[in-house]
């Protein structure tokens, strides 16, 4: 395994992360005992960053973690937890919550969920606009002092509120969502997040498995998200699985998946950005693993840049009321 800066002078990461989201039925039923299996399968490998948010299945996710870890030394991982959004018994989502003592009662939850005595990241999910971001991240900054958090990160922000975070307390990393066909923050994200030194967690690296070389149009599960997100309906999807095929090629004949292309795509952007896969499967979690064997030389990156050039995609990332959501899309 290949590990990487968080940030600057920061703590060391695996290459790649796992993004557990997807063990807690956000695209549809999880097998909970591979889901466990394929954590183990992820430290066996290697891997030390493992990435969760206190709404994944209404703190399901947090559980599942908490008992897949239970009774390993703490120093074989660093837990990134997402907190503030709101939903309702349902599971329908209300907003977001980012008051400074909102920050301390979800830190306090994420805490007993997980079995843990500190998270070593600890980030707001979406800007609270309700809260000016200097409040909420002094509240963490409060937690890092009694130290039951060690590292502050952003999620989906833009520059100027990257900026006015990082003047009250220094900013590990800013998660936010960077695949082949999902490049905003080249514009302006990425240029100031390396001049302040602070690293980029990149999930939704195969777009919710869009770009994974697995996905087919198919009956989505009534609870998958993306059943209501615009790239995989209508129109959009055919373009964007047009790409696939595209890519495909591409990485047929270097005898790779695309998904290990994918993922190879966005890890050689910097030793400043660490993918976070989705995997939930221990077959899934091994062809990614793989993609760490690929190196890209410049004429691969030109021939993939060719296949699924900028600004290709299809479709919004989201829905329209949760793109309204997103600080890092204002323009």
């Amino acid at each position: 395994m290949d590990y990487r800066p968080l940030r600057a002078k920061g703590p060391m990461v695996s290459a790649l992360g796992l993004g557990c989201m997807g063990m807690s039925g956000m695209y549809g039923p999880a097998d909970r005992q591979e889901s466990i299996a394929t954590i183990h399968a992820a430290l066996d490998a290697g891997i030390t960053l493992f990435d969760t948010g206190d709404f994944y299945g209404m703190g399901h996710n947090e559980m599942l973690i908490g008992e897949a870890l239970k009774g390993l030394s703490r120093d074989r991982f660093l837990i990134s937890v997402k907190f503030g959004a709101l939903r309702d018994p349902a599971g329908g989502w209300l907003g977001y919550d980012a008051r400074p003592e909102a920050v301390k009662n979800f830190l306090a939850y994420s805490l007993r969920r997980l079995g843990l005595d500190h998270i070593d990241i600890y980030r707001p999910a979406r800007l609270d606009r309700s809260v000016p971001i200097e409040e909420t991240v002094g509240a963490i900054a409060d937690m890092v002092k009694a130290g039951y958090v060690k590292q502050i990160g952003l999620s989906e922000v833009g520059a100027e509120t990257i900026r006015r975070a990082a003047s009250v307390h220094p900013i590990s990393d800013v998660q936010i969502e960077y695949s082949l066909i999902s490049r905003g923050i080249e514009d302006d994200i990425l240029p100031l997040v390396r001049k302040l030194g602070i690293g980029v967690t990149a999930y939704g690296v195969l777009s919710r498995g869009l770009i994974s070389g697995h996905w087919q149009k198919e009956a989505v599960h009534a609870s998958d998200f993306r059943a209501h997100n615009p790239r995989f309906q209508g129109e959009n999807v055919d373009r964007n699985l047009a790409l696939v095929e595209s890519l495909r090629k591409l990485a047929e004949a270097r005898g790779r998946s695309v998904a290990q292309v994918a993922i190879a795509w966005v890890a050689a952007q910097g030793r400043d950005i660490v993918p976070l896969i989705g995997a939930r499967r221990r077959d899934r979690l091994a062809e990614a693993l793989g993609a760490l064997e690929l190196r890209l030389s410049a004429d691969d990156l030109a021939a993939i840049e060719r296949a699924v050039p900028k600004g290709a995609a299809s479709g919004a990332r989201y829905p329209a009321s949760a793109m309204a959501d997103l600080d890092s899309e204002k323009r």
